[in-house]
């Protein structure tokens, strides 16, 4: 076996309040210097020599996690105007078919876009925008190449089959955002956004079916770089809205979309802190705000004076439920809450107040939300539901009668008994005492004797819940007798808001503490044990998994840290990589010493000291726009340098994706099969 690629050191000074720090692998972000990816192929290389001997287990994963997914499938169809709307795989294809309908399910079928063609000769190929025009004539969606997040706008005239000449290029619109693309309700005026140098979507725009792109509107302009900007259309189709946020503050503007050459509204100025979302209905918007109430309330305001003044309470603020959204419809309105860790629907009249009612749900953890629900005049609910061990579900919930319509439950075609599996809810205490709920699911008969293999995952940044969700590819795993367990830790907003304030800025170490106390619960309580326990997290959540093993790395085995943002101070003092500016509210700014220094005893990169450290896959994307490749490149290094053990640290690099991984839908099981050998490998499970 060769040895594992040693990087250059060439030292670097960073001289912050006062101190110099040495980054000796700072050289790494210039992905021009020959060397760099010189060491990310040695990495490669070596990587592919040390898993050489998993590549039968890796080929068997992905055989039992393609087995469980039903190749030949489609969506349920979507009513939206005369047509239905759906996508469908084929076996053998790496991406979905996008077809309607007209009229009746009985139709012949009409076939929008292939994304296998789209992505033909193409090593990565995401759709982003995909909306087609009021009048069901044209069609404009976006793609992106390369996994950087910068899409390209195509438009398609559905009766011919031909494509408008116009292309316009640098928009936004990625799987992480909404909005993309928009029409107005004339079929022939599009809005989209663009991106500025550090790909923060700052400019609205408008086009002219048939006119040049560089002669379009320029209809806003966000330019304080704080702020990020998405668009959408409302349910209804009366309005264009746009959202300016920040992780502590929002604003709405809206202009009619029968109008397009109007000028954007604002509904009510930003104002720090003040956070607000809205949906339209009949001439008032509900809105969903945190004035005065931090785990945010419902308001209602006429449009012709939207402003805070004027908005006037619906559902008052509870210090036991979080108000996390509101959809209209013409005869009642959804809100969308969270009360002890879990989601729930709240259903009333359209004046939010009347007729009161909640969906039961059967299991006590869970994920649900609302499908995409196109139809404002409807009687029918689409949701998505599904547990830790019920498949992926499309329920339609009939709102006049309470009746539920399973529409459809993903098929495990290898054949799948859920009455096999166990799933509960324990708590971990805290450090400071706070009870921590975790989601756990293991196969019936384990015993708990402290010799399972278990994995547990987190994320615990940005407000973001990681809900008990079904994972077909997880079962390989739990079939080879895993613990699967996820820590609802504060930074998410599982709990409420002050779940989500108390793991950010200056309070962030409790995401890490939080995690660190419900891995020795699994232990305490003989779920598993040190040289069995594993953990994952991906993006922020793999700044958790590597804080966690530079704090606590006997508590663990191996660690797999997927796109992780590891090198925190650096990145954050640097304006110019994308999301820097947006996050000072979510980690704070260095430039403050106070900050500064927080920041800097726990960021993993600079934590990392001679001693024992866990078996470690780490992940990058080497066109990732949201953590850049060189974090997960320089930490791989600097562990290797500094720690005393003979564990394994190797690194994985997708040279054609960004930050979600592969795009193809067998690709990505190859990666998931890849991270699974590694645990298998590594735990020692047999």
């Amino acid at each position: 076996m060769s040895s594992f690629p040693i990087a250059s050191k060439r030292p670097h000074e960073i001289e912050q309040h006062g101190s110099t720090r040495i980054d000796d692998y700072y050289w790494m972000r210039d992905k021009n210097d020959p060397e760099t990816m010189k060491h990310l192929r040695a990495e490669s290389d070596y990587l592919e020599e040390i898993m050489q001997h998993t590549k039968p287990l890796q080929e068997k994963l992905f055989s039992e996690m393609k087995a469980r997914i039903k190749e030949d499938d489609s969506t349920v169809p979507e009513k939206r105007g005369g047509y239905f709307y759906y996508s469908r795989d084929e076996q053998g294809k790496q991406y979905p078919i996008f077809c309607r309908k007209q009229g009746s399910l009985e139709s012949a079928e009409e076939i929008l876009l292939d994304q296998n063609q789209l992505a033909e000769g193409k090593s990565f190929c995401s759709v982003g925008a995909f909306s087609v025009s009021p009048d069901g004539d044209k069609l404009v969606y976006s793609v992106d190449y390369g996994g950087r997040e910068i899409y390209t706008l195509y438009i398609k005239n559905l009766k011919s089959g031909e494509f408008y000449p116009e292309v316009i290029e640098n928009t936004s619109g990625s799987a992480y955002e909404r909005g993309g693309a928009e029409w107005a309700n004339d079929s022939e005026t599009i809005f989209y956004t663009t991106l500025d140098d550090a790909q923060r979507p700052n400019k609205l725009w408008g086009h002219k079916i048939g006119t040049d792109p560089a002669q379009d509107r320029l209809i806003l302009h966000e330019d304080d770089e704080t702020y990020f900007l998405y668009m959408s259309k409302t349910r209804d189709d009366a309005y264009i809205t746009t959202y300016h946020y920040n992780t502590t503050t929002r604003e709405v503007r809206f202009l009619s979309a029968s109008h397009p050459e109007e000028e954007l509204r604002i509904l009510q100025p930003r104002i720090k802190g003040l956070e607000y979302s809205a949906a339209h209905h009949k001439g008032r918007f509900f809105i969903v705000h945190n004035d005065n109430a931090k785990n945010f309330k419902l308001s209602v305001a006429q449009v012709e004076n939207p402003q805070k003044e004027n908005w006037q309470e619906v559902i008052p603020h509870r210090a036991d439920v979080l108000v996390d959204g509101v959809d209209t419809f013409d005869d009642f309105i959804v809100v969308t809450e969270r009360k002890g860790g879990l989601k729930q629907l709240r259903i009333s009249d359209a004046d939010g107040l009347g007729n009161v009612r909640y969906i039961q749900f059967p299991e006590p953890a869970y994920n649900v939300y609302l499908e995409t629900n196109p139809e404002f005049k409807t009687d029918l609910l689409r949701l998505y539901y599904s547990s830790l061990i019920t498949p992926n579900s499309i329920i339609d919930y009939h709102v006049g009668s309470g009746e539920w319509e399973l529409k459809k439950e993903d098929e495990i075609p290898s054949g799948y008994d859920k009455t096999q599996y166990v799933s509960e809810r324990i708590h971990a205490t805290a450090s400071d005492g706070t009870q921590v709920p975790i989601s756990i699911v293991y196969k019936k008969g384990l015993t708990r004797d402290g010799n399972n293999p278990a994995l547990m995952y987190g994320y615990g940044s940005y407000g973001a819940t990681i809900d008990a969700t079904f994972s077909s590819a997880r079962f390989s795993l739990l079939d080879r007798g895993f613990v699967f367990a996820i820590g609802h830790i504060r930074g998410g907003s599982d709990m409420g808001r002050d779940w989500y304030e108390d793991g950010k800025m200056m309070s962030k170490k409790n995401t890490f503490t939080d995690f660190i106390a419900c891995a020795k619960l699994l232990i305490k309580e003989g779920f598993t044990s040190p040289q069995k326990l594993a953990i994952m997290g991906g993006s922020a959540g793999g700044l958790l998994v590597g804080a966690c093993a530079t704090m606590r790395p006997d508590l663990f085995k191996a660690v797999i840290c997927k796109v992780p943002f590891v090198d925190v101070v650096t990145t954050m003092s640097d304006p110019s990589i994308p999301l820097t500016t947006l996050e000072y509210d979510q980690w704070g700014n260095p430039d403050d010493k106070e900050y500064f220094d927080y920041m800097m005893s726990y960021s993993p990169y600079d934590n990392i000291r001679a001693k024992d450290y866990p078996h470690m896959l780490i992940t990058t994307g080497l066109n990732d726009p949201r953590v850049a490749y060189w974090e997960p490149v320089k930490f791989a290094a600097k562990l290797r340098e500094m720690k005393t053990d003979d564990n394994l640290i190797v690194l994985y690099t997708n040279y054609d994706s960004g930050h979600a991984g592969a795009s193809g839908r067998y690709d990505f099981l190859k990666e998931v099969a890849q991270d699974y050998a590694f645990l298998i490998d590594k735990l020692n499970v047999r």
